[in-house]
């Protein structure tokens, strides 16, 4: 990842939040270029779970969003210790980021389908409200 000269896109999540940084290598100490996390939606009206699917895209859009306005236009994605499992939440973490105007490197045979990141296997509540917020997160910047 470090020699790829990118900045790494770091995903974690817990069983409460998902929290993602954009991090760039430096001799004396990486340096944060931007981050979010679950419980930054609700600043936008998510008002959901923070550990579900459409929580994991919402944040990769909102990390994506910021790390272009903070002059970041490419990555590496890290998941670290959490398992790459096709269609799970760092996954959809990763669509966000990359719906929101980062270029990284993925297959689209990873990411969760349409359905399931728009929250319809929940509620049409949850549906709704996923698309205010992706809304609300577009016209902010």
């Amino acid at each position: 990842m470090l020699r790829s000269g990118r900045p790494r896109a770091v995903v974690r999540r817990s069983h409460r939040n998902i929290i993602v940084q954009l991090v760039e290598y430096d001799p004396s100490g990486d340096r944060v270029l931007a981050s979010a996390e679950a419980f930054d939606l609700r600043k936008h009206g998510w008002k959901g779970s923070t550990s579900n699917t459409p929580a994991a895209y919402l944040t990769g859009f909102l990390a994506g969003k910021k790390a272009l306005s903070a002059g970041v236009e490419s990555a590496v994605l890290d998941i670290g210790l959490s398992a790459p499992t096709k269609g799970s939440r760092v996954f959809a973490t990763l669509k966000g980021m990359v719906d929101a105007g980062l270029d990284i490197p993925f297959s689209e045979d990873v990411v969760p389908p349409e359905a399931r990141i728009r929250g319809e296997h929940i509620s049409e509540d949850v549906k709704s409200q996923f698309e205010t917020v992706r809304a609300e997160i577009e016209g902010a910047k």
